[in-house]
């Protein structure tokens, strides 16, 4: 019989929020593992950005995941779907063991987030460059109805080379829209090459800030730094968090490697991967 896997509750302790992210990482790698589909790479780099999101910064009840005052989160890398269902699962929002029907026939844990078959998704994400968009008309909506909740979009970096990102953030920052916040999970890595080899994305700061954004740059393994930038909000502007992070984190064969972007590991990796996340 398997062993009942356990939740975990909110905490702002940065200690306790690696010792969860250890638990999700590894839960990542055995998800996909059995799938035998997934991409590990990043989702073992947008971890610990999810997890200071769910289990610190956002105002979110996985008992009540509708409740309006809520925070607004949209993954727009959707294709990193192993690790928002990790997370969600053990915040909470669903049986931890669901997770291992990951990409099997009928499951609804689709390889891209699907928001009418699991609890806690705000939007369908996938195609590339939706979730700002999106993200955008949530705080438009927030701000022309008064309320106070936030919204969090997570970016993948080679994702910013579609158009509608940019359109997006011009408008976020003319309206001035300080509950927006997005992420973007700087993994310098999308399919097939570097961001940097296939389309250039930098100076990636200063063009937010041309925009009208404010930007921070932060280790994006760092819990605690990131719980300390993602927990305060922008004051008349949108913020941009330039989130620096490695592709395949926390596993020494796996990281900075473009392989791994969709890469699955075999039984002997699993046992390895496994070996190192849990230190």
């Amino acid at each position: 019989m398997r062993a009942v896997e356990p939740t975990f509750e909110r905490t702002a302790d940065p200690e306790n929020l690696q010792h969860i992210a250890s638990a999700v990482r590894q839960k990542i790698v055995r998800t996909i593992a059995l799938a035998g589909l997934g991409h590990v790479g990043g989702d073992l780099s947008v971890t610990d950005i999810l997890t200071a999101l769910y289990f610190d910064v956002l105002d979110i009840d996985p008992a009540n995941p509708l409740k309006p005052d809520r925070d607004r989160f949209i993954l727009s890398k959707g294709h990193c779907a192993a690790a928002f269902y990790s997370v969600l699962s053990l915040r909470g929002f669903f049986d931890p063991a669901a997770v291992d029907t990951f990409m099997k026939p009928l499951s609804p844990l689709n390889g891209h987030p699907n928001r009418r078959k699991i609890p806690g998704i705000e939007a369908n994400t996938g195609p590339l460059g939706h979730g700002l968009p999106i993200g955008l008309g949530a705080a438009i909506g927030a701000k022309v109805t008064g309320q106070s909740w936030r919204t969090f979009v997570v970016v993948g970096d080679g994702e910013l080379q579609e158009g509608s990102n940019w359109e997006a953030a011009m408008a976020a920052g003319h309206r001035g829209l300080d509950t927006l916040t997005v992420i973007v999970d700087r993994n310098r890595f999308q399919q097939g090459a570097g961001t940097e080899a296939t389309n250039r994305l930098e100076p990636l700061a200063d063009k937010f800030r041309a925009f009208g954004w404010d930007v921070i740059d932060v280790d994006g393994h760092d819990v605690g730094a990131l719980r300390d930038v993602l927990a305060t909000r922008g004051s008349g502007k949108p913020r941009a968090i330039i989130a620096k992070t490695n592709k395949g984190r926390g596993v020494s064969f796996m990281e900075d490697l473009v392989d791994w972007h969709h890469k699955v590991p075999n039984a002997e990796q699993v046992e390895l991967a496994l070996k190192e996340l849990a230190r």
